[in-house]
């Protein structure tokens, strides 16, 4: 037939590598993992679960915050205070606030609270200058940060506690032991 590819001759005894390589065996498939809607990111203490200008992870919540920035704040005031200053009342101050260009020293104060209670940095910089710099990202991130803890924002902090603590123990199913 053909001759022998140059250099490739193979003697008697002697042992030539193929003049390519052997194809690498084929590697399993690992499809890409996708996060499902409701299932919570990985939360990593001592940081933030999302940066502070990803407002766009939560599209509504954005929207919410640019133009009534008082309804995000409210939900995380109430949260954040435990229930002890309901969600209207904190908004409410925060709106009249806003007035004064007093509602950032406000909201730095929560910000401060919630890092402290979740043992959180204060990153990027301090928590006062984060807020007057960029109030809205600020407030977006610390919504995210609490719906990323398993939090309901809609519900309020005394319908969190209420959900979480109802738990349900179901007995095992027995399978029918043996029968002769």
């Amino acid at each position: 037939m053909h001759p022998p590819a140059r250099g490739y001759e193979k003697r008697a005894g002697e042992h030539h590598p193929p003049p390519f390589p052997a194809p690498a065996p084929p590697q399993p498939y690992n499809a890409p993992t996708y996060i499902a809607s409701g299932v919570q990111p990985y939360v990593v203490a001592g940081r933030w679960s999302t940066g502070l200008c990803h407002c766009c992870d939560d599209p509504a919540n954005c929207l919410i915050t640019c133009f009534c920035p008082c309804i995000t704040f409210g939900h995380i005031a109430d949260i954040v205070s435990r229930g002890s200053s309901s969600c209207a009342l904190s908004g409410t101050i925060y709106g009249l606030l806003g007035f004064t260009c007093l509602a950032c020293l406000y909201s730095c104060f929560c910000r401060s609270k919630l890092r402290g209670q979740y043992d959180l940095d204060e990153a990027p910089c301090a928590d006062c200058l984060v807020h007057f710099c960029c109030e809205p990202c600020a407030l977006c991130q610390e919504y995210r940060e609490l719906k990323n803890r398993g939090l309901d924002m809609g519900i309020g902090w005394k319908a969190n506690v209420a959900r979480q603590s109802r738990i349900v123990i179901v007995a095992p199913v027995v399978a029918p032991g043996m029968t002769r």
